[in-house]
C-alpha cells in the first residue's frame, strides 16, 4: 500500500470513527415558548442531535413508558399523542404555576465498534466502564448496548416546587433552585432514587427568538458544551448558567446491561432544558 493509500485509508478510519461518536446523541424536549400563563395554550416536541443543533424526533407511543405533565395537576400526554407526528402533545395551562414535563422512553439496541464504542465512553465521562473493558484488553470486543431517555423540560411559572420535585425516573438530573432565576444551577443526579456520585455534567446554550421561544430546527449553530463538571457524593453539582438563552444539562450512566443476550451494557441519558 503507498503513502496516499494509507493516508486515505487512515483519514477514512477517523470519519467512520467520528461519525458512530457522534451518533451518541443528546435528546431533549422542546416547548413552544418557555413560560406560560392561565390560558396560554402550549406545545413540545423533542429533539435529538449534537452540540445542541437538533433534527426533530417523530413521537413513538411503542417507545414511550411516560409521558407526563407536571402542572396543577398531574396529566399523561401519552394518551393524546399521534404516532409519527412531530408535535408531542398541546395543552392549555390551566394556571401561570409553571410546567414540568418529563418523558421516559424504552431501551433502544445499538452496536458500535470497539474503537467507537472506546472513544464514545471517554466522550461521556463512563470511567468505570471504560475501566471494566481496559481488563479485557483485544478482547473487549464491540459496544453493545441498550439506550433509553430520561428527559424533562421546565416551563417557567409561579410554583417553584414543580420544577424542583423528583419525578421518579432511573435517572434524573433534580434541580435544587428554580432554573433560569440565577446565574448557577444546582442539581443532583439520582439513580434509581439515590445520588450519584461521580457523574460528567455538561451543558450546552443555545439563543432564543422573541418572546422566549426556542430557535427553529434550521436555524440553530453547532455548538460545544460550554460546561462540564463532575457530581460530588451527594450526587449534587453547581452549573453555571451565565448567559441568557436556552439551556440543555445532560448526564449519562452506564450499567451491566439486565438483557445480556441483547446487550452486554444498559445507557441512561438524563437531560433538563430550560431557559435563562
Amino acid at each position: 500500500m503507498n503513502r496516499f493509500a494509507r493516508a486515505v485509508l487512515i483519514a477514512a478510519s477517523a470519519l467512520s470513527l467520528f461519525a458512530a461518536v457522534a451518533g451518541a446523541h443528546e435528546f431533549w424536549l422542546s416547548p413552544s415558548r418557555y413560560r406560560c400563563v392561565a390560558g396560554d395554550t402550549l406545545a413540545i416536541d423533542a429533539r435529538v442531535g449534537t452540540g445542541f443543533r437538533g433534527e426533530s424526533s417523530p413521537f413513538a407511543p411503542t417507545h414511550t413508558e411516560q409521558l407526563l405533565l407536571h402542572g396543577a395537576g398531574a396529566q399523561d400526554l401519552k394518551r393524546a399523542g399521534v404516532n409519527g407526528a412531530f408535535q408531542w402533545a398541546r395543552w392549555v395551562a390551566a394556571d401561570g404555576g409553571g410546567a414540568l414535563v418529563t418523558y421516559q422512553s424504552t431501551f433502544k439496541p445499538i452496536q458500535l465498534e470497539a474503537k467507537a464504542f472506546d472513544a464514545y465512553l471517554k466522550l461521556e465521562g463512563l470511567d468505570s466502564v471504560v475501566t471494566a473493558r481496559a481488563r479485557f484488553g483485544s478482547w473487549a470486543g464491540p459496544g453493545r448496548e441498550r439506550f433509553a431517555r430520561c428527559a424533562k423540560l421546565w416551563i417557567a411559572g409561579m410554583d417553584a416546587q414543580r420544577a424542583t420535585r423528583p419525578a421518579g425516573m432511573p435517572l434524573e438530573l433534580i434541580p435544587l433552585d428554580v432554573p433560569g432565576t440565577r446565574p448557577d444551577l444546582r442539581v443532583r443526579l439520582l439513580w434509581c432514587g439515590r445520588p450519584l456520585a461521580g457523574a460528567l455534567v455538561r451543558a450546552w446554550v443555545q439563543r432564543l427568538d422573541a418572546g422566549e421561544v426556542p430557535v427553529g430546527v434550521g436555524s440553530r449553530d453547532s455548538v460545544g458544551a460550554i460546561v462540564s463538571v463532575r457530581t460530588a457524593a451527594d450526587g449534587s453539582a453547581r452549573v453555571p448558567v451565565p448567559r441568557h438563552g436556552e439551556w440543555l444539562v445532560n448526564a449519562v450512566h452506564m450499567v451491566p446491561s439486565a438483557a445480556r443476550g441483547v446487550a452486554d451494557w444498559d445507557s441512561y441519558w438524563a437531560s433538563l432544558t430550560f431557559a435563562r
